[in-house]
């Protein structure tokens, strides 16, 4: 339940403009709340007197199962003047169709963004069932506290039983805003999701450095909330005859509920492609032995039509920069081809490219880990074969 300090409440009137539903009224002498009210949160997170909170107790079993639906935060990304839901929202949403059909509920994505938004009919075509959108003009451009409260008022409503983001760098800052605000458990960096015999979400991610695996449930509350890098789960092909079902949702935003705002853009530094998009990654590793041997990697990445990666070893010592850093502490790829070159293979990078499908791996030292994984291994140094495989393929 919602409570009230009135003696506290100054009547700033803060609290009935962030409320999505408009279920707040500030009078001449205290605020009232109405059944509209769906304990979203919103309110009590801009109370500059702290005269707001929400009293939540554990869900009883049957609360619990009124819980029903597997929802996607279907993130978009600007892409000529138009935005668009990003690749790791048809990954997410393939799985999630595996998911709803374990439970024998409908899949749903949900989209913020503004007037520009398009391809939503594609997110059925991947699985949804159903399209939840958000449209307002402060949601064009993603800002922490502007999608907390749009989220979190859809999920109030909607009560679903599992929620998913992709563990991009905005999904990273939005899932566990949601989930503190909702008061809801959130396992990070998930990679494996099913449902067990109890049709509870177990949610499978690397533990202590990639040495264990933990399967982790959520037993008390609603939403099962869980982050999932891209390149994990594959996209399937969508599907053109499933039908399309968009339902607007409309939410309330001011921006005095909004602390930020972005005053400047300034591109990054661009190595080609991101890696996380690339169908072909030739990554480089300390056996490469100094940093000016990367130009034959950098060749062998250009001639295939790829792009060029790294390990964390080679990051740290400064020879490329993090946006291409692949592993538990920077990028899950899952190219079509990955060339692993001069990488032994530590738990923490098989982690970010094993969902690749064919790994080539060169490497003089016969015994390292990478052998295991790879479709192809070459033992040997890489100066002495990278030339070879240059000319060869100059040749066809």
């Amino acid at each position: 339940m919602l409570k009230i300090i009135h003696n506290v409440c100054n009547l700033c009137g803060l609290c009935q403009k962030s409320c999505p539903f408009g279920a707040i009224s500030a009078g001449a002498e205290k605020i009232t709340v109405d059944e509209r009210c769906t304990l979203c949160g919103a309110c009590v997170s801009v109370c500059p007197q702290s005269a707001l909170s929400i009293e939540r107790r554990q869900a009883s079993p049957e609360e619990l199962a009124r819980s029903v639906g597997v929802f996607v935060w279907a993130e978009c990304e600007a892409k000529e003047g138009r935005l668009v839901p990003r690749r790791v929202v048809h990954e997410l949403l393939t799985h999630g169709r595996r998911l709803a059909d374990r439970l024998g509920q409908p899949l749903l994505a949900v989209v913020l963004g503004d007037g520009r938004l398009a391809g939503l009919e594609r997110l059925c075509h991947q699985g949804a069932d159903r399209v939840i959108c958000c449209r307002h003009e402060l949601l064009g451009r993603y800002s922490t506290d502007g999608f907390t409260t749009a989220l979190s008022a859809v999920v109030a409503k909607e009560k679903p039983s599992v929620l998913l983001f992709g563990a991009t760098p905005n999904g990273r800052d939005l899932a566990p805003r949601v989930a503190a605000r909702l008061r809801l458990g959130l396992t990070a960096d998930c990679t494996g999701l099913a449902i067990d015999d109890q049709g509870q979400l177990v949610q499978t991610r690397p533990a202590f450095g990639g040495n264990i695996m933990a399967s982790i449930v959520t037993p008390y509350t609603r939403p099962q909330c869980a982050t999932v890098r891209p390149n994990v789960f594959s996209a399937a092909e969508p599907d053109t005859r499933r039908p399309v079902a968009i339902q607007d949702f409309p939410v309330n935003l001011s921006k005095a509920a909004i602390r930020t705002r972005v005053v400047e853009e300034l591109p990054a530094a661009e190595f080609g492609e991101k890696i996380e998009e690339a169908r072909i990654l030739v990554s480089a590793g300390r056996g490469c032995g100094e940093p000016s041997n990367l130009d034959l990697v950098r060749r062998l990445a250009h001639r295939l039509g790829g792009s060029l990666a790294g390990s964390r070893a080679i990051v740290e010592l400064g020879w490329i920069p993090h946006t291409l850093q692949v592993g538990q502490s920077g990028t899950t790829v899952g190219p079509d081809l990955y060339v692993a070159v001069g990488i032994s293979g530590a738990v923490q990078h098989i982690v970010g490219m094993s969902s690749s499908k064919k790994i080539v791996a060169i490497n003089k030292d016969p015994d390292a880990p990478i052998f295991k994984i790879a479709d192809i291994g070459v033992v040997g140094d890489a100066q002495a074969i990278l030339p070879k495989l240059l000319d060869q393929l100059k040749s066809q």
